[in-house]
């Protein structure tokens, strides 16, 4: 069968139909890196993937990332510390065998807190609950391309501090000491703006909205410009909601999306397995 693409939304996400991830050619891995540049989200259905499988896929697009520093610290199956576990399944003992738990994950891009974020990161669908648990992204490409006019001029060549104080479950990082200051949170300084390197378009950059700040405003001035921000990238036209189904694995970029989690029954499973790509730079301001 060949490579095809169904689009999700009009702003974010395409499927790609008619790839095993297993055995898949040169020109497949092309057309599916081509539709990852061009959408920043892409959806594969009905994948069989053991953790050496989601690695090796994961490997084609560059060298990978360890796990975040979560709340647990780093949790991995046995043998594989380049996998994530995202999870609420206890095991034996009582204790997790992931992260984030059953809670809703706030809108967020992930590991924006370091100088150089991942590229991409992927989820693979082991287990799901049998409803909630649905994953959001929102495309900040089409949300930057329709920023209003006053909006634009307000925030300028501005870059924003992105936080790394609390990961998107709200839990406190492992070895990091608790603000809600963001002068003082920890944190890296990133354009408001950034120019995608691979496609070149501009796309709004904002991380997450816990403890973020614009520079050179005072903190109220700040705080209501990303009220605004936020306000304008999060309307329903920007944004795709993902079903997920067993054997589902989305990739998206994490310099044109923001993502988040619905909550679920926290007596139900879920288990999914992640991988993020090393970031291929600091990212870099769109000039107009």
């Amino acid at each position: 069968m060949a490579v095809t693409l169904r689009p999700l939304t009009d702003a974010v996400g395409v499927e790609v139909i008619g790839v095993d991830l297993k055995a898949m050619t040169e020109a497949e891995f092309a057309a599916v890196e081509r539709a990852w540049h061009q959408h920043s989200v892409i959806l594969l259905r009905g994948q069989q993937l053991g953790d050496d499988d989601l690695l090796a896929f994961s490997r084609r697009f560059g060298e990978l990332d360890p796990p975040p520093n979560q709340e647990r610290g780093r949790i991995s199956p046995p043998g594989y510390p380049e996998v994530y576990v995202v999870s609420n399944v206890l095991d034996e003992n009582g204790d997790p065998i992931g992260a984030l738990g059953a809670g809703e994950a706030v809108w967020h891009t992930d590991m924006s807190y370091l100088d150089e974020p991942p590229d991409a990161s992927m989820l693979y669908a082991l287990e799901i609950p049998p409803s909630g648990g649905n994953t959001w992204f929102c495309g900040m490409q089409a949300a930057c391309a329709a920023l209003p006019a006053d909006l634009r001029r307000r925030l300028g060549n501005r870059r924003v501090k992105h936080d790394g104080t609390y990961n998107s479950g709200g839990y406190l990082r492992k070895g990091v000491t608790p603000t809600d200051d963001p002068m003082m949170a920890p944190g890296a300084w990133h354009p408001a703006i950034l120019k995608h390197p691979a496609n070149g378009r501009p796309t709004l950059y904002l991380g997450r909205r816990r403890n973020s700040y614009i520079e050179g405003l005072a903190r109220e001035e700040s705080d209501t410009l990303l009220e605004d921000l936020w306000a304008h990238c999060t309307q329903p036209q920007f944004l795709y909601e993902h079903v997920w189904r067993l054997g589902d694995l989305v990739m998206w970029d994490n310099r044109s999306t923001m993502h988040r989690r619905d909550p679920f029954d926290g007596e139900a499973r879920r288990i999914m397995h992640r991988t993020q790509i090393k970031g291929s730079g600091a990212p870099i301001a769109f000039a107009a």
